[in-house]
């Protein structure tokens, strides 16, 4: 089951952590989370599995940036979250998607127990102006049932910034 906003409020500060959190950002099943201002763009345009892949970081200025098509932006969400007992999912906000600009490829997909920002990994259909501190995405929660172990470690636990791909690591 998904939790309703409701269900979220009464859980905040204890089994879920939303760090900064806004009461007025919360939906009714649904809490929404901001971009930062920092993008990061991979410097090759083929990127290797095996390999770390350099990535240039952009900062959004106040007027605004531009993203293109046919390139990955790498984001991340302001807020830094921790999870236990549910299960966080990510997806982008309807307002964003009808502009045409995904904020996740295949990742809106959290383990119980994370904790760290939410990398975002955008991409857009034309060009798009972009803003930092826009709502960009939502976070909702799923219940789960039979016993469970909290995910602790991995590659993108505890991170302090955007993640790029760190697969390669999965070779060694």
């Amino acid at each position: 089951m998904i939790l309703s906003g409701l269900e979220i409020k009464k859980h905040i500060g204890k089994d879920i952590i939303i760090d900064p959190y806004d009461e007025k950002k919360l939906n009714p099943n649904s809490y929404n989370l901001s971009l930062h201002n920092e993008l990061l763009v991979y410097e090759n345009d083929i990127l290797d599995m095996k390999k770390r892949n350099k990535a240039n970081k952009i900062i959004i200025p106040e007027e605004g940036f531009i993203l293109q098509p046919g390139k990955l932006y790498l984001g991340r969400t302001i807020e830094h979250t921790k999870t236990n007992n549910f299960i966080p999912m990510l997806e982008g906000r309807s307002s964003v998607g009808r502009l045409g600009m995904f904020v996740h490829v295949t990742a809106g997909f959290g383990d119980i127990g994370f904790c760290g920002f939410w990398t975002l990994e955008i991409i857009c259909v034309q060009p798009i102006r972009i803003y930092a501190g826009i709502e960009i995405c939502q976070i909702y929660y799923h219940s789960i049932q039979g016993k469970f172990k909290n995910y602790t470690g991995g590659k993108y636990q505890n991170n302090h910034d955007i993640q790029e791909s760190l697969l390669y690591k999965d070779f060694k």
